[in-house]
């Protein structure tokens, strides 16, 4: 299949039966799982795995547990499937790790488009424009967007997808604000609409992963009521 590969992790077998059909049809290969045990033995048995889809409520190991242990070594795109629509069950996924939460009972044709603009900002991280260095430093911040890696300090610091493409935008415009909106339209491609949640969860991520202190972060500020900017130094 020529547009990567996806792990569909569910314990509704039909669910993941119609998830696979949908994905098949759009030219993607679909691996299955019905567990958190199962979704990480076949990442483990599978390197070609570019995405996942995975629901939080499983026997024998949770989503968001899942996730977590997969957030270690992995920095993929992570999609949670959930019947749970509340802003605190979005924000407590994305808080996990979650690259995007999509709410059941889902539209094909949204799944299909998040799929495809989470796995294109994954796979084109940084690539988009061949003008673009591949390094941008900024302080002790390194980031190799060919390599889709961050060294903070010379120390490694493991990004998401998301977090990644959110930190290039901001690095690459160092000292400029961006609004919450401006970042979601940018980093997921998509209309923003009551995003600021969804945003600042991703925010707060990075700064605790490239501050000394979060609390009074170097880097990454929040410019109240306006957005947030890294700063030149």
């Amino acid at each position: 299949m020529e547009n990567g590969c996806i792990l569909v992790v569910d314990d509704d077998k039909d669910i993941v039966a119609a998830i696979a059909k949908l994905l098949e049809k759009e030219d993607f290969e679909v691996i299955r799982a019905y567990d958190g045990l199962d979704a990480l033995d076949k990442l483990a048995s599978n390197r070609n795995i570019n995405l996942i889809l995975i629901d939080i409520m499983m026997p024998k190991l949770d989503g968001l547990s899942a996730m977590m242990k997969i957030r270690t070594t992995r920095n993929i795109p992570i999609l949670v499937l959930s019947a749970k629509s509340e802003d605190t069950d979005k924000v407590l996924g994305l808080s996990m790790g979650a690259d995007d939460y999509i709410t059941k009972p889902y539209n094909p044709m949204e799944l299909v488009a998040r799929v495809k603009s989470n796995l294109r900002r994954y796979l084109h991280l940084g690539s988009a424009d061949t003008n673009k260095t591949d390094l941008i430093k900024i302080g002790g911040l390194a980031l190799d967007t060919s390599a889709k890696t961050l060294e903070v300090d010379g120390e490694q610091v493991k990004l998401t997808a998301t977090e990644l493409k959110i930190l290039e935008l901001l690095m690459r415009n160092a000292g400029k604000i961006f609004s919450a909106e401006e970042i979601y339209s940018k980093v997921w491609n998509e209309d923003a609409y009551a995003v600021e949640n969804t945003v600042m969860v991703h925010i707060r991520h990075i700064r605790e992963k490239i501050e000394i202190n979060p609390r009074e972060p170097k880097y990454l500020k929040v410019v109240w009521g306006i957005g947030y900017k890294i700063e030149k130094i």
